[in-house]
C-alpha cells in the first residue's frame, strides 16, 4: 500500500502542475506495478501445488555384456618379397603388368641371354677337353699298372700316371662345376615370381644395365594371408588387466579373441582373424606394444600398408551396468545422474563412468540394481522435483510402431 500511496501522491503533484502528459505516464505506471504486485501474489499462492515432470526412465538390470573393443590399425603382407637380378647384365623387358597380380613361377622380367649362353657354351667345351684328357688317363694308368706289377715298369712311373689321371679327374669336376654355374647364371636372366601376390612398379626400364648397385627390380606382396597390425598402449594394457583382476572384465578362453576388420568406408570385411602375434618388447618411442591379427583374404580387398579399424571380440563384462549417454550429465564434480526414489523424487547421483558401448555407457560405480534414472527430461529438473517416470521400452517400441506405418502411409500416399 506505501507504494500505491507513493504514486498516488505523485499523480496529484503533476496534476496541479498542470501536466496532462505526465499525470497519464504515472497513471500508467500505477496500473502496471498493482498488476505485476497481483502476479507476484497469485505465484506465491501456487508455490504450495507443484505439478510433476514427466519424464523417459529405466529400471537399472545388470547383466553379462559382450564388449568389444576397436583400434586403428594397418594391413601389411604376410610375405613382401624384393625381386632382384641374381647376375649382372643388360634388362632385355619386363613381361609383366604392374599392379597385376601374379602367380609363383610366372616369369617377370627378362635379361639379355646373349653373353650367358657363350659363358655356357664355352664352359661345356672346357668340360670336353678334360673328359678327354681324364680319358687319355684312364687308359695310360690302365696300361701301367699290369707292367708294374711285373716289375717291367718302375714304381715311379706308376705313381706318375696314377697322379695324372687323378689331376685329371679334378679336372672334370672343376669344368662340371663352371658349367653349372653357366647354367645357373643363364637361368637367373629369366626372373621370375618366387609367390603369388600383387606386383609393384617396374623400379628399373628397360635396356639398363644391372648390377649389385641397381639390381632391384619390383616387389611382390602376399595377399592372402594378410596381417593387419595395431598398437596397444601402455596405459590401456594396465586397465584392461585391473579390470580382469577385479573382476570387471571377462577375457575369452585363452584369450582368443575374434578379429573383425572394418575398412574405411564402413564396411566390415567378411573375412574374420585371430591374434597371432602380440610383441612383448615395448616400444619405448610410441609407448604401445604391437599385436597382429592373421586373415584370410582371398580377393585381395586388404592392401599393404592401407589404414583399417580392428574389432576384437569375445570379452564380456559380467554383471554390467549399461545406460544410455544422453542419461548422463556433468556438473563441476564430475559425472552425475538424476535418480528417482521411492517417492518419485529425483536427486542428482554421482556416477563413475567406465567404457562406451555403442550408446551406451558402462558405469562401475554409483548406481546399483533397481535404481530407476531418467533418461529424457532431464533439463528442467531440480533437486527434489516430483517426476511422472515412463519406461523408456515403451516408448522406444512406440517409436518403432510408429515408423513402419509413416512408411506405409506415405507408399500409400504415392
Amino acid at each position: 500500500m506505501t507504494l500505491q500511496h507513493a504514486l498516488f501522491s505523485r499523480f496529484v503533484q503533476l496534476r496541479r502542475r498542470r501536466s496532462r502528459r505526465r499525470c497519464l505516464l504515472a497513471l500508467l505506471a500505477c496500473i502496471v506495478l498493482i498488476s505485476a504486485s497481483a502476479c507476484q501474489k497469485h505465484e506465491g499462492g501456487s508455490e504450495g501445488q507443484e505439478r510433476s515432470v514427466e519424464v523417459t526412465a529405466i529400471t537399472v538390470t545388470p547383466k553379462d555384456t559382450p564388449v568389444t573393443f576397436e583400434y586403428i590399425a594397418q594391413v601389411q603382407s604376410s610375405r613382401q618379397v624384393n625381386i632382384q637380378a641374381r647376375v649382372s647384365g643388360f634388362l632385355e623387358k619386363r613381361v609383366y603388368t604392374e599392379g597385376a597380380i601374379v602367380k609363383e613361377g610366372q616369369t617377370l622380367f627378362l635379361m639379355d641371354q646373349k653373353p650367358f649362353k657363350a659363358q655356357l657354351d664355352q664352359a661345356r667345351a672346357a668340360l670336353a677337353e678334360q673328359d678327354a684328357a681324364l680319358e687319355v688317363a684312364r687308359k695310360n694308368l690302365a696300361r701301367v699298372k699290369p707292367l708294374a706289377a711285373a716289375n717291367a715298369l718302375s714304381q715311379k712311373e706308376l705313381d706318375d700316371a696314377t697322379g695324372q689321371f687323378q689331376t685329371a679327374s679334378a679336372a672334370v669336376a672343376q669344368a662340371k662345376a663352371v658349367v653349372e654355374q653357366a647354367e645357373l647364371n643363364l637361368s637367373y636372366t629369366v626372373i621370375k615370381s618366387p609367390v603369388d601376390g600383387i606386383t609393384s612398379y617396374a623400379i628399373q626400364a628397360d635396356g639398363t644395365y644391372l648390377n649389385p648397385g641397381n639390381s632391384q627390380l619390383t616387389t611382390v606382396a602376399v595377399l592372402s594371408p594378410s596381417y593387419v597390425n595395431f598398437s596397444l598402449s601402455e596405459n590401456d594394457r594396465l586397465r584392461l588387466h585391473g579390470e580382469v583382476a577385479k573382476g570387471l572384465l571377462r577375457l575369452p578362453k585363452d584369450e582368443n579373441f575374434v578379429a573383425e576388420v572394418v575398412l574405411s568406408n564402413g564396411y566390415v570385411f567378411p573375412y574374420q582373424g585371430q591374434v597371432t602375434f602380440l610383441n612383448p618388447m615395448f616400444n619405448a618411442q610410441t609407448g604401445t606394444f604391437l599385436i597382429r591379427v592373421t586373415v584370410d583374404n582371398p580377393e585381395g580387398w586388404l592392401v599393404p600398408n592401407e589404414y583399417v579399424r580392428v574389432r576384437l571380440k569375445g570379452a564380456v563384462r559380467p554383471n554390467a551396468i549399461l545406460i544410455p549417454q544422453r542419461a548422463v550429465q556433468q556438473s563441476a564434480k564430475g559425472h552425475f545422474v538424476w535418480a528417482v526414489d521411492k517417492d518419485n523424487k529425483v536427486e542428482p547421483r554421482p556416477v563413475t563412468l567406465g567404457d562406451a558401448n555403442e550408446n551406451d555407457w558402462f558405469i562401475n560405480e554409483g548406481l546399483r540394481a533397481g535404481d530407476q534414472v531418467v533418461v529424457d527430461g532431464t533439463l528442467t529438473l531440480r533437486p527434489g522435483a516430483s517426476v511422472k517416470t515412463i519406461p523408456l521400452s515403451e516408448e522406444t517400441k512406440e517409436s518403432s510402431e510408429a515408423a513402419p506405418a509413416e512408411a506405409k502411409s506415405s507408399k500409400g500416399g504415392k
